[in-house]
């Protein structure tokens, strides 16, 4: 028995782990590959993904091992989108490879406890309405010499997280639908070197049957083209001489490649699952939605997945959440994926070679030529303008605050033990309510991170302290922005609730506290 089951250990199973580990929630993650692949899928993490990760604590050995580019990609478009001025701490994008992202997550999650089971497969799915009991398979392959099968286990779970990518074998049996559209082309990918180095440059390279991308890697090149003549199943696997008869095609000559490390064909389908949560069993990256691989999104809106619902999950199995919790995962990650599904496609209609688009190019190029639209592009294909809905936003006096519902950024605070970053108040992942109206004592959160200890005094410590076992009270002052009193954040950084200098009450406190943490405890109460 665990008390959560989470199926797949990529970037949203790992992060996921970690997430509901933060919170004391026994976590067990079973992933059928008994070791990670040798192969890498992605090479980058957006701004969005970092600032997320850096609530945690995790992103900065990531960005002092990877390369910035302080700019992101739209394919289609000959303009280069800016991040600078962008809405975020991390206005580049890191090249790094995911094999070395999902180290780190699951060090991270390891080292908080999660039991982490390699080359254990789901089979299948039972749901009822206290429980769902999974059967697992240890192995893999056939079975022994005898006859006898693979080891098989039940294991009983409050809850089941599928995060087994867009085959998910959790979605299927939960049968949760997964509408779209499926792919009408389809290209082929492959890792390989080249014989003669100089026989395809780095970038696109144009010819008399289409494209070839070539992507610099260290000791070898990705490659991408066109999948003129796919196989009706689409399954069957890439060769070496397919790849290198689909690029001789493409640029109209041969080009000599050799010692291929990862081959793979993609399509364009787009589907997104009708429901993220559906009684106990719940959705994240892969298994909630695909798409094309344009703009290299899918690892960063897999961890976006994963970080809005771990605080809420964590908060469900322990019984303090309030009723709409969990499905607010869906209300809020759901849009978000149907703007990432909308966007990637747009990128493969304007990349079409055959140009067909071409006065919408030329429109949307212009509107990125301006710095404005540049930045609003920008921040729409990495999800910084993500926001969500802070009910009762209309009843509290930092409503039309233009941070409500957003991720807050990274604050330079000074307190009584010193200057500080908000971020380093985020590492337990509890609520925070940020104290801003002067005070400076030390608070409970500096102390449980070793910065001393300390009560501090005031209407929003004892507005907040049915709460305290869920939320921290941090008194600081804001330099930088000395018009804001009060902040209330949700554990995934977002802007639940602001009051500013204009206004000298704390109305809607309550309802927000009670809306995102449930019903008050007593005070001073604290369950850690």
């Amino acid at each position: 028995m665990t008390e959560v089951l989470i199926v797949g250990a990529g970037p949203a199973g790992l992060l996921l782990a970690g997430e509901l580990r933060l919170a004391g929630v026994d976590t067990v993650v079973v992933e059928r590959h008994s070791r990670r692949p040798d192969f890498c899928r992605g090479f980058n993490l957006n701004a969005r993904a970092l600032d997320l990760l850096a609530r945690r604590g995790l992103a900065e050995r990531l960005v002092a091992e990877g390369r910035q580019v302080p700019h992101v990609a739209f394919s289609g478009l000959p303009v280069t989108l800016n991040l600078a001025g962008a809405h975020t701490d991390h206005p580049y994008t890191l090249g790094i490879p995911q094999t070395r992202v999902e180290e780190v997550l699951e060090e991270h999650a390891r080292e908080l406890g999660a039991d982490i089971r390699r080359g254990h497969e789901l089979r299948s799915l039972e749901q009822d309405s206290a429980s769902v009991t999974a059967a697992v398979t240890v192995g893999g392959g056939a079975g022994d010499d005898a006859g006898n099968g693979p080891a098989e286990y039940r294991i009983q779970a409050a809850y089941v997280v599928g995060c087994d990518g867009g085959r998910s074998t959790v979605r299927k049996q939960a049968g949760i639908d997964f509408p779209g559209t499926e792919a009408t082309r389809f290209s082929l990918l492959g890792d390989v070197e080249l014989a003669d180095p100089q026989a395809l440059p780095f970038g696109v390279t144009t010819g008399p049957g289409g494209a070839v991308f070539v992507i610099p890697r260290p000791g070898y090149v990705r490659i991408i083209t066109a999948d003129r003549r796919p196989p009706a199943d689409r399954t069957t696997p890439v060769t070496l001489d397919l790849l290198q008869a689909a690029v001789a095609d493409a640029v109209g000559r041969r080009v000599e490649l050799r010692a291929a490390r990862w081959l793979t064909r993609f399509g364009n389908a787009a589907r997104q699952a009708a429901e993220y949560v559906r009684g106990r069993i719940v959705l994240a990256g892969d298994a909630a939605h695909i798409h094309p691989p344009a703009g290299a999104i899918g690892v960063n809106i897999a961890l976006d997945d994963a970080f809005n619902l771990g605080w809420k999950l964590a908060a469900t199995v322990r019984g303090t959440a309030p009723a709409h919790l969990l499905d607010s995962y869906h209300d809020e990650r759901h849009p978000a994926g149907a703007r990432v599904l909308a966007n990637t496609r747009a990128q493969v209609l304007l990349g079409d070679v055959e140009n067909r688009l071409g006065p919408l190019t030329d429109l949307l190029t212009r509107v990125a030529s301006h710095p404005a639209g540049n930045r609003a592009f920008a921040e729409t294909v990495t999800g910084l303008d993500t926001r969500y809905e802070t009910p009762p936003a209309g009843t509290h006096p930092g409503a039309d605050h233009a941070w409500l519902g957003r991720l807050v950024p990274d604050l330079a605070l000074v307190t009584g033990s010193g200057r500080r970053c908000l971020t380093e108040f985020s590492t337990r992942g509890r609520g925070l309510l940020l104290d801003l109206t002067g005070a400076k004592a030390e608070t409970k959160a500096e102390a449980g991170s070793g910065a001393g200890s300390g009560a501090a005094e005031g209407a929003l410590r004892d507005s907040a302290a049915g709460w305290a076992d869920r939320v921290d009270v941090v008194s600081a002052d804001c330099p930088d922005h000395p018009g804001l009193r009060a902040v209330l954040l949700r554990p995934d950084g977002h802007a639940a609730w602001l009051r500013t200098a204009d206004h000298d009450h704390d109305d809607g406190l309550h309802q927000a506290l009670e809306h995102w943490f449930g019903p008050a405890g007593k005070p001073g109460q604290d369950a850690r």
